[in-house]
């Protein structure tokens, strides 16, 4: 009997008994699809994790102010200013694992351009920042050594800014006031879009930091030397952890904060951060493995079941092929062909669910589903093994009835 044949025998036995042929896939079709959902998520996971990366700058670490104590009263992150310009400064000079420590300071305020207004986020910072932020000036430049240390008005603006300001219009070389206070735009930065938070990067306009602290910033917190947050750029990402361990230990001597003292200040690895993001990912991908798993088994056990049941429906059939010349192993191939049949038909439609769930996921969840032929390729061979692992007990039981016995069975 050809392979042909075999196949042939093997579609018409599964259409005889439609019904009961799609029940038996189901477990499959289910296993199957979660498999190419699981694979999707987890690659579309990892992409958006390293676009996060990308977008706040590699090998970044985050420094920013301690919590305050007032009369048993902690305040909350950042109440308490302890950062300086200076600190920043050191940090730069004498942290071998470091490139780049820029100081900042930030606020919300509104912006104003003839009849159009927008509110957007201020930083003051520097060239400094910038890099170790790796934002991109797309047109016009940067800050010089000279306008950073003075209080000079001038303005890099974010695309967004550019959008509701300047919608058609080259912004560099024109003005717009920040809190009425008149600015000169000398750049724009490329964009750079949405946080993981779901934040707008490109909603933002940077100036000198001095000007900042002296004409936009509220208060008298960040007068003089103070700044919030030292943006800190290691030289390699394999130095993150020696950059952290360097800042800390430069601003508790700084500091003077003694041993078993609370620190004044934060450090914050991008990194870190987003693993503790990455292993939520992989526990629900993990979680869907298993779906996965379990609905394979209790397919392979189905697909087990319907065979045994099949070959005692069609034991007088198997006697009569045997009587005309088949051959044990022709029985064999043939019950194995169809329950591998079966586990491929559920494979198949499986992964077409499990790309469709995947892509409606990723256009009503705005998360990128990464799907891999690689994975639809595996699905189907894992279908396919599971149809001959729980096929072949049914199939060697059919291939060892007694042709005499089984012509005589009702």
């Amino acid at each position: 009997m050809s392979l042909v044949d075999t196949l042939l025998s093997a579609f018409v036995s599964l259409r005889a008994n439609i019904l009961r042929t799609v029940l038996t896939t189901l477990g499959i079709i289910i296993g199957v699809a979660a498999v190419i959902a699981m694979v999707g998520v987890g690659a579309g996971a990892e992409q958006r994790i390293q676009s996060v990366i990308d977008n706040l700058g590699s090998n970044v670490l985050f420094v920013s102010n301690g919590s305050s104590m007032s009369g048993g009263v902690r305040g909350g992150s950042g109440s308490r200013v302890s950062l300086t310009e200076a600190d920043a400064r050191a940090i730069e000079q004498e942290a071998s694992s470091v490139l780049i420590a820029a100081p900042s300071v930030r606020a919300s305020a509104q912006l104003i351009r003839g009849n159009s207004n927008w509110f957007a986020t201020i930083y003051g910072a520097g060239d400094g920042y910038l890099k170790a932020r790796e934002w991109q000036v797309s047109s016009g430049r940067t800050f010089s050594p000279q306008e950073e240390r003075s209080p000079t008005k001038l303005a890099i603006i974010g695309q967004t800014v550019v959008a509701q300001l300047f919608p058609e219009e080259d912004p560099v070389g024109q003005m717009m006031r920040i809190k009425r206070v008149p600015f000169t735009i000398i750049g724009t930065v490329a964009a750079k879009g949405e946080t993981a938070w779901g934040g707008d990067q490109d909603d933002v306009v940077f100036i000198p930091i001095t000007t900042a602290k002296t004409r936009i910033v509220g208060g008298d917190r960040f007068r003089g030397p103070n700044v919030a947050n030292i943006t800190v750029k290691a030289a390699s990402a394999s130095l993150i952890m020696e950059a952290e361990r360097e800042v800390t230990e430069i601003l508790q001597r700084r500091h003077r904060i003694r041993p078993g003292q609370a620190d004044d200040f934060r450090v914050r690895n991008v990194a870190q951060m987003l693993d503790a993001r990455a292993q939520s990912e992989r526990i629900m991908s993990i979680l869907l493995a298993s779906v996965a798993g379990i609905s394979l088994l209790v397919g392979g056990i189905g697909i087990m079941n319907i065979m045994l049941v099949s070959v005692t429906e069609r034991t007088r059939e198997i006697g009569l092929r045997m009587a005309v010349g088949a051959r044990s192993r022709d029985i064999l191939l043939q019950f194995v062909t169809e329950a591998v049949a079966v586990s491929l038909i559920g494979g198949a439609i499986g992964i077409v669910i499990g790309l469709a769930g995947s892509i409606a996921a990723a256009r009503m969840g705005d998360w990128p589903i990464i799907t891999s032929p690689v994975a639809a390729l595996l699905a189907i061979g894992f279908a396919a093994l599971v149809g001959i692992f729980f096929g072949f007990y049914p199939a060697y039981k059919a291939s060892r009835l007694d042709p005499i016995t089984a012509l005589r069975h009702e």
